[in-house]
C-alpha cells in the first residue's frame, strides 16, 4: 500500500529570528515533522539548539516534533528534552556502551509516551541497530557525517535502508525509517525507492527562494519514486 513521504524540514537551516513564521509555512506546505537537530559540541564538533528553544517550539508547532540527539550522554540528558515535549527522540547508536544502553534509552522514551528512534552515522553498519529494530518506531540512516547543515549526500545511502527494511520484514515489525543528510530533488528519490518513509531536509528547503515549493518538490520526487518502485515489486 503506498503510503507518501514525509518532509521532516530541519530548523537548523531555519531563520532563527523568525522561527514562528518559517514553522507556519512548513506546515501550510505539508511537512509532516519538524526536524529538530541538538549537537553537543562532544559527540559531533558543532553547537545547536537544546532544550528551552524546544520548550518554545511546542508552544508553536502543530506537527510532531522529531528531536534529533547527537549527545554524548542520552541517558542523562533524555528526561530533559521529553519533559519538553519531544514527540520523536532519536538516539545514536554510537553513544551507548552497548545494546543493553540503547534498549535502556528505548524504554525511557516509550514510558514518556513519545516514539523511539536510533540513528547509526555512515561508517557504523546497520547491524549495530539490528537487535533493537523490533522495538522501534523509526530507524535513522545519517547520510552525511552529523555536525553541520549543507553537507552532500553520500553514495550508497540507501542500501542502509534498504538494509533496515529487510531487517524490519524479517522480524515482522513495522516502522518508519528516515534519512538525514543531503537531501533534495536529486537525492530524494534513490532513498525513497529503498524504503524510506522520512526525509530530512534543511538548505534544500530554507535555503530556497520559495521554501514551500521546494519542499513539495522533494516530497513529488521521493513520492514518484516510492510509487515506481511498488509498481516493479
Amino acid at each position: 500500500m503506498f503510503e507518501p513521504v514525509k518532509i521532516a524540514p530541519s530548523i537548523l537551516s531555519a531563520d532563527f529570528m523568525s522561527l514562528g513564521r518559517d514553522i507556519a509555512m512548513i506546515e501550510e506546505a505539508g511537512a509532516g515533522y519538524v526536524h529538530f537537530d541538538v549537537m553537543d559540541g562532544h559527540f559531533v564538533p558543532n553547537l545547536t539548539i537544546g532544550v528551552p528553544v524546544l520548550k518554545q517550539l511546542k508552544k508553536i508547532a502543530r506537527i510532531p516534533v522529531d528531536v534529533h540527539l547527537m549527545i554524548a550522554n542520552p541517558l542523562e540528558e533524555l528526561p530533559w528534552f521529553l519533559d519538553a515535549g519531544a514527540d520523536i527522540v532519536t538516539v545514536h547508536a554510537e553513544a551507548f556502551d552497548g545494546p543493553e544502553q540503547m534498549e535502556q534509552a528505548i524504554h525511557l522514551i516509550k514510558e514518556a509516551g513519545a516514539k523511539a528512534s536510533v540513528s547509526v552515522k555512515p561508517n557504523t553498519p546497520v547491524d549495530a541497530i539490528a537487535g533493537v529494530v523490533p522495538l522501534l518506531d523509526m530507524a535513522l540512516i545519517m547520510s552525511v557525517e552529523p555536525g553541520f547543515s549543507g553537507q552532500k549526500y553520500i553514495e550508497g545511502s540507501e542500501a542502509k535502508v534498504a538494509q533496515v527494511v529487510q531487517i524490519a520484514r524479517a522480524a515482522g515489525h513495522e516502522l518508519e525509517i528516515e534519512v538525514d543528510g543531503g537531501i533534495g530533488v536529486a537525492t530524494a528519490p534513490g532513498v525513497a525507492a529503498a524504503g524510506a518513509d522520512v526525509l530530512v531536509c534543511g538548505n534544500a528547503v530554507f535555503a530556497a527562494q520559495d521554501p514551500a515549493a521546494a519542499l513539495r518538490a522533494v516530497q513529488q520526487a521521493a513520492d514518484d519514486a516510492r510509487l515506481l518502485a511498488l509498481a516493479g515489486a
